[in-house]
């Protein structure tokens, strides 16, 4: 892959807004009669990194970041579970409070590394597929587009396998259709933003990737 001179940046934000979600997610915040988790602010922008990846820079800068991403959570999902198992030192009291923090994040980081799999190549997939079709015109079909199929993956995935057992039923489906109406929005409202970023990156790194003959196979090297 050609060296870009944003792509790297761009790519570790995306990594640490990632792993942040993850550290947060576990919480439920009630907001008004919307029911989401704590991450819900913050995840989406992951979605929108990963249309800008495959807009500028295609489906293989999106995979790799993906991956990179993937592997970063995993990384901080055996770490917590590492920490929280190793014995407190005698002075040290808060082992209880940061047993409830990070004893939830090896199995939301399973559910997240699932669904994010899952839900990231089927948005950027989708994105690279609609730029085909509208032969690179009307952005705003592949952000929206791209957001309706790879959140709802996203969605779907990750609350059955976070919550299920924890929360029950009734509580689960709001939470589900809170979440995903809440992503959809934020995206659709974020879509302005994203063709200032895409613009630029385009100019900037003089680069517009349209996926003709890509391997989409997304353990392709």
């Amino acid at each position: 892959m050609p060296r870009f001179r944003y792509l790297d940046t761009l790519t570790i934000g995306f990594v640490v807004v990632l792993m942040v979600s993850n550290l947060v997610g576990p919480k439920l915040c009630q907001i008004g009669p919307l029911l989401v988790s704590g991450a819900q602010l913050l995840f989406p922008i992951t979605y929108i990194c990963g249309d800008v990846f495959t807009e500028v820079y295609g489906y293989a800068a999106s995979r790799r970041a993906i991956w990179l991403g993937f592997f970063g959570m995993g990384l901080l999902a055996v770490m917590g579970q590492v920490a929280v198992a190793l014995p407190p030192a005698p002075g040290w009291h808060d082992q209880e409070a940061f047993k409830t923090v990070f004893g939830l994040v090896p199995r939301f980081a399973i559910a997240s590394l699932v669904a994010y799999w899952a839900g990231e190549f089927t948005n950027s997939y989708t994105m690279a597929k609609l730029k085909l079709l509208t032969n690179g015109r009307y952005l705003w079909t592949r952000t929206i587009g791209s957001t309706i199929s790879g959140q709802l993956v996203d969605t779907v995935v990750v609350i059955l396998i976070a919550f299920w057992g924890v929360a029950p039923p009734a509580k689960i489906l709001i939470l589900i259709a809170s979440s995903y109406g809440i992503k959809v929005v934020y995206e659709t409202l974020a879509t302005p933003m994203t063709y200032v970023v895409v613009r630029f990156l385009k100019r900037a790194e003089n680069v517009d990737v349209y996926d003709r003959g890509t391997n989409f196979n997304p353990f392709a090297l």
